[in-house]
């Protein structure tokens, strides 16, 4: 690991070549960088032992720091992760370039014709934690998309994170884009950090993947503009017009697959009509499956305090309460949430209705698992992360939310009078 005597003069430098590469991004060939990407892949699939081997110290050092088993499953890379990884790689490459692409179009009586055209937002900071995999999704969005990017990854996947980002600068190489355009920040030392919140003069915009102290840091120290969620406080509301067979497995899927990741829910509500039947049926689920369950109205492994609602546990652990129905539900939902992603699992159209006009969350779902809150479910390919603000990008954003506009406007000769 480098030693860095002057945090200030490296980032300075990283960004001043960040800045030069994305102003050549923002008019590369669509071909280039679809070469690019295609190129990265072949290059992680090639390098997967040594990707995995280098996923091993980050391991060692992750027990050594006593990290859950939630957050290490969140490190770990196997061959099937990594392909994964790939075809992430790949489905970003095939995507329609999002650059230049007309939104709308106009005529005006004075003779002007206006195109709203989407442009890169310049370059992005992505401050990320122990999941190497963003590595691989942030610099393949932000490249299709015309952005460069500075990658400051966790402590946890320091290893992991630089085996992948070389793949990456391989590929640019390969087709002929500027190394800086990803660059990877070459230490643990947090400085980089508090360097890139406050670097305007280079970054366009910061990206925070992590847990509830990392974003919050971002979010409360960031001079730049910032693409955040705080959490993902996840529900799952039961209704008393929700099909059993459909319940149960949407229930086990959001609360179970995987316990680390921020669309994993974190809250059941179950309406009181089905909560002795239908509803206990899952809390049993949930316990047999090994989930602790802290019921409030449900026989939980243990009765719920009023901590753990609005808690995202990332864990084997689920909050569970009764509700008199969908409106209940939506005011547990408006006071705990976190405006991530939230379930309805119901057959009846009109508390479907009820619950996605007046949720305001970025993500709302109906008879499925909230742990589709995935750009890749979404069709993205990848996501450089949930955006659960109100401005510019909001829900998985994906290469064409890492894009602006402008406005294009021509004339004959035209003037104002």
């Amino acid at each position: 690991m480098q030693e860095i005597s002057d945090m200030a003069a490296l980032m300075a430098g990283i960004g001043r070549a960040a800045r030069a590469a994305a102003a050549e991004l923002a008019f590369a060939a669509p071909e280039a960088k679809r070469a690019a990407l295609e190129a990265a892949a072949d290059a992680v699939w090639t390098g997967r032992e040594a990707i995995i081997a280098a996923n091993a110290e980050d391991l060692a050092f992750g027990r050594d720091k006593g990290l859950s088993p939630a957050m290490m499953d969140r490190l770990m890379l196997d061959e099937a992760r990594i392909g994964s990884i790939v075809a992430g790689l790949r489905s970003v490459a095939a995507q329609a370039d999002p650059v230049g692409a007309v939104v709308a179009e106009w005529d005006m009586p004075s003779g002007l014709h206006i195109r709203r055209v989407r442009t890169p937002l310049g370059v992005v900071g992505v401050i990320y934690e122990s999941r190497p995999n963003v590595t691989a999704d942030a610099g393949a969005l932000c490249l299709k998309s015309g952005n460069a990017v500075i990658l400051r990854g966790g402590s946890e996947s320091f290893h992991s994170s630089r085996a992948i980002h070389a793949c990456l600068v391989a590929g640019l190489k390969a087709a002929g884009l500027p190394e800086a355009a990803i660059q990877l920040v070459p230490t643990r030392d947090r400085a980089a950090v508090a360097e890139m919140l406050r670097a305007v003069e280079f970054i366009d915009v910061i990206v925070p993947r992590g847990g509830k102290g990392l974003v919050g840091l971002v979010q409360k120290e960031a001079r730049v503009p910032v693409f955040a969620h705080l959490e993902g406080i996840c529900h799952v509301y039961v209704d008393k017009d929700a099909d059993p067979e459909k319940a149960m497995k949407v229930v086990l899927n959001a609360k179970t697959r995987r316990t680390g990741i921020c669309g994993a829910a974190e809250c059941l509500l179950v309406h009181r009509d089905v909560a002795a039947t239908l509803g206990q049926g899952i809390v049993d689920a949930l316990m047999a499956a090994g989930v602790e369950v802290r019921a409030e109205g449900l026989r939980g492994s243990r009765p719920a305090s009023a901590e753990d609602f609005g808690r995202e546990f990332l864990d084997m652990i689920i909050a569970a309460r009764v509700v008199d129905d969908v409106d209940a539900a939506i005011a547990h939902i408006r006071r705990y949430g976190s405006s991530h992603t939230e379930a309805i699992i119901t057959e009846s159209d009109a508390a479907a209705e009820r619950f996605f006009t007046r949720l305001d969350s970025a993500i709302l779902m109906r008879n499925a698992s909230t742990q589709f809150a995935d750009g890749g479910e979404f069709g993205m390919g990848a996501e450089i992360g949930i955006a659960t603000g109100k401005m510019h990008a909001r829900g998985p954003v994906g290469a064409e939310q890492l894009t602006s506009f402008k406005y294009l406007v021509t004339g004959d000769g035209t003037v104002r009078t």
